[in-house]
């Protein structure tokens, strides 16, 4: 059984190996990370972890039964009850409907627990896998997306409404 958690500082470790073990495969579809994100890994998780605690950001791990990271499901430039989402899957969990359940957990987690009534999502549009899954989740295109929010790929934004409910 998989869960989606907030990330946390005990994930490090697994986020790193996730990374790593999937960075060809991230690459082949948006921009590297480059050898600087490695190299300085746990100063920007860190970062990461003091951008959540501030509430701009909300960062998720789709962990599996053995503790490692199956995904990383993010909200991002939260401000004004909208935000971004953005994700990436281990090339071993890719279709089987991983990323689909994890972003409508994540959207419903967006109402619920973190106040939003908009999220975003930009995939580029050679991105199928990306662009099938907001699909599924209920989100709709709504225009072009700039080359530099998709990796330097054309691209389409999506956008969800989500129901607004009390944050538990």
């Amino acid at each position: 059984m998989t869960e989606l958690q907030r990330l946390r500082a005990d994930h490090a470790p697994a986020v790193l190996a996730f990374e790593l073990a999937n960075r060809a495969y991230f690459a082949a579809s948006v921009s590297d990370r480059g050898e600087a994100y490695f190299e300085r890994f746990a100063e920007r998780f860190d970062a990461l972890l003091a951008e959540q605690e501030a509430g701009v950001c909300a960062f998720h791990v789709l962990v599996a039964e053995n503790g490692s990271v199956l995904g990383r499901f993010n909200l991002t430039d939260i401000a004004d009850g909208t935000a971004e989402l953005g994700y990436r899957v281990a090339e071993h969990a890719t279709g089987r409907g991983v990323a689909t359940a994890a972003v409508r957990e994540l959207c419903r987690l967006a109402a619920e627990r973190y106040g939003l009534h908009t999220v975003r999502a930009a995939a580029a549009l050679t991105n199928t896998a990306s662009r099938r899954v907001l699909t599924k989740a209920g989100f709709i295109p709504v225009g072009p997306a700039d080359p530099a929010d998709v990796g330097g790929r054309p691209g389409t934004w999506y956008r969800l409404s989500v129901p607004l409910r009390p944050r538990t």
